[in-house]
């Protein structure tokens, strides 16, 4: 049940994926995306890595954001996101994607209420993990402001998940031709203001205090727990409180032929694309 909610029980596929580049993981979530909405596949719950670090940005935020020579000097990607929010430098964590069409009742609704829902599974599965990580949603009346930073982790925005009042997983959400995706990064290890490498700024002052900043606003599953988890083990329980918390069975299956075509042409006309990567 979803907070009081009546959701009947849903199938839904879970994929549990490996690593791979920037753009071809945006261009398989928008694959399944595409793929849920034309009746080819389930709604569908992935989690996958990246192959080297990466920095994304959001859908609508400008490349003059991000330091593309200091990212090629320390060997980061950058790919632009179909969804929106900050820049995020993906390493040493879990990502999630939900895909899925407008009219199933999890994603339906405004984009708040959406992330409410989903939010439920996210604490779920982080009450499972370990010892249990005593997690908090964001209230809905959060709104990130004009003067926060370029970083996605500086400030939480409603219904995003804190610890300790330190955020722990940031999400972002597009909704487009009648299907919803919605994208998160839930750190592991490392340290979480390691992305202040990959922006522009004026001078080191202010680079520095951004690092300050995140090291206090930021959080990973390692430093909660005070124990290292693996991929694998953050995969199965989230899993699991997705699951519970939003009445699912999940499906282990794997990308269709259809979605796997798809997805290399989209990374070859969009997401590997300076036209698209570089827009300001």
């Amino acid at each position: 049940m979803v907070r009081g909610s009546n959701l009947a029980n849903a199938e839904w596929r879970l994929l549990i994926d490996g690593v791979a580049d920037g753009a071809t993981n945006m261009a398989i979530d928008e694959a399944i995306a595409e793929a849920t909405v034309a009746g080819y596949a389930l709604p569908t719950l992935r989690f996958y890595g990246w192959q080297s670090p990466c920095l994304s940005l959001g859908r609508n935020q400008p490349f003059i954001e991000a330091d593309a020579t200091r990212c090629a000097a320390r060997a980061y990607d950058i790919v632009r996101r179909p969804t929106g929010g900050r820049a995020i430098l993906h390493s040493d964590e879990l990502t999630y994607s939900v895909a899925g069409p407008a009219n199933e009742p999890r994603l339906s609704g405004g984009v708040l209420e959406v992330y409410h829902r989903l939010s439920a599974g996210l604490l779920d599965g982080l009450r499972r993990l370990g010892m249990g990580i005593e997690a908090q949603e964001t209230p809905a009346e959060n709104r990130a402001g004009a003067d926060i930073s370029a970083a996605c982790f500086d400030v939480p925005s409603a219904h995003e998940i804190t610890v300790r009042g330190r955020k722990l997983v940031g999400s972002a959400q597009c909704r487009r031709a009648g299907c919803v995706l919605q994208h998160g990064s839930l750190p592991l290890r490392g340290d979480v203001a390691r992305i202040v490498d990959c922006l522009a700024f004026d001078d080191k002052a202010e680079r520095e205090a951004l690092r300050d900043t995140l090291r206090q606003r930021a959080i990973t599953v390692g430093e909660v727990l005070g124990q290292e988890v693996s991929f694998s083990a953050a995969a199965s329980t989230l899993a699991e409180g997705f699951a519970a918390a939003l009445c699912l069975t999940l499906i282990p299956g794997e990308l269709s032929d259809w979605e796997r075509a798809r997805a290399v042409e989209l990374r070859e006309t969009k997401y590997a694309t300076a036209a698209w990567t570089e827009r300001r």
